[in-house]
């Protein structure tokens, strides 16, 4: 891989993690594309660290929202914002034991080619659709006239629809939020909680890569340290400037659309 190729991938990734098409899927796409020979591992490990850009590019853009609950935690004022994070602690538990105790297996899937790609992006367009159409309206307008958060059982279902999401083309913005709206949460907080759930598994899995590389099992070798330093910066820079603007699309938009798109961008993946 080049510097092209990474700065190339950088820029779907900053995009594409904003929006519920599948940012690992987009990635598979974009590496088939431009003819990229990396798997597994490797695969694996780049798509983490850009994932881990577009992480901190969340905490730039959200920090007003993101300090608070550091605060309300950490000096343990269990008001609201308290229990808030909580819930997103619980809502990781089911991703942390799929990382744990299934990582070979997850790493199998990256760079296997499009056929898994193009599957989860069908099965990504019929869970949005499926969340449009048959979404709970009435419970939905309740939470936005009576403010009601997110509830306990709410975060650790979001949870287990974040853990299944892993695969390539399953988006997980998509599944969440879809899962979310299924629940009948209120579309601005679960797009918002969405976003914040992400980030203790992004850097929980840059923390084991980084003790890998320091106990000596090196970086990979068919990615290389430049690559991953510019798909890094490119990934960051875009995902600071698309975060906003893609979380109004999220907040705002209709999930058909993005349905209808992943349903055709998976069945050129299953094409091709």
């Amino acid at each position: 891989m080049d510097w092209i190729d990474a700065l190339i991938l950088g820029i779907v990734q900053g995009l594409a993690e904003y929006l519920p098409i599948s940012s690992s899927g987009h990635l598979e796409i974009f590496r088939e594309i431009l003819g990229l020979d990396i798997s597994g591992e490797d695969a694996l490990e780049f798509d983490v660290t850009l994932h881990v850009a577009t992480v901190l590019s969340t905490i730039v853009v959200l920090w007003k929202e993101f300090m608070p609950l550091c605060k309300s935690f950490f000096t343990i004022a269990r008001d609201d914002k308290f229990f808030y994070v909580c819930k997103i602690l619980l809502s990781c538990i089911p991703i942390a034991i799929v990382g744990l105790c299934f990582k070979d297996t997850v790493e199998s899937f990256f760079g296997s080619g499009l056929t898994i790609v193009g599957i989860c992006l069908l099965v990504t367009a019929c869970l949005l659709s499926f969340a449009y159409y048959f979404r709970n309206p009435e419970r939905e307008a309740r939470y936005h006239t009576m403010g009601h958060d997110i509830t306990w059982l709410d975060a650790i279902v979001i949870g287990c629809a974040q853990a299944v999401a892993v695969l390539p083309g399953l988006s997980r913005s998509g599944t969440t939020i879809a899962t979310g709206l299924l629940l009948g949460d209120r579309r601005d907080r679960i797009a918002q909680f969405s976003f914040f759930m992400v980030i203790i598994p992004i850097l929980g899995e840059a923390l084991l890569g980084m003790k890998d590389i320091l106990a000596g099992e090196g970086m990979g070798e068919t990615v290389g340290a430049g690559p991953l330093l510019i798909g890094f910066f490119a990934s960051f820079i875009v995902g600071c400037i698309a975060c906003k603007w893609m979380i109004e699309i999220v907040k705002k938009g209709k999930l058909i659309w993005f349905a209808l798109y992943c349903a055709c961008v998976g069945v050129l993946c299953l094409i091709w």
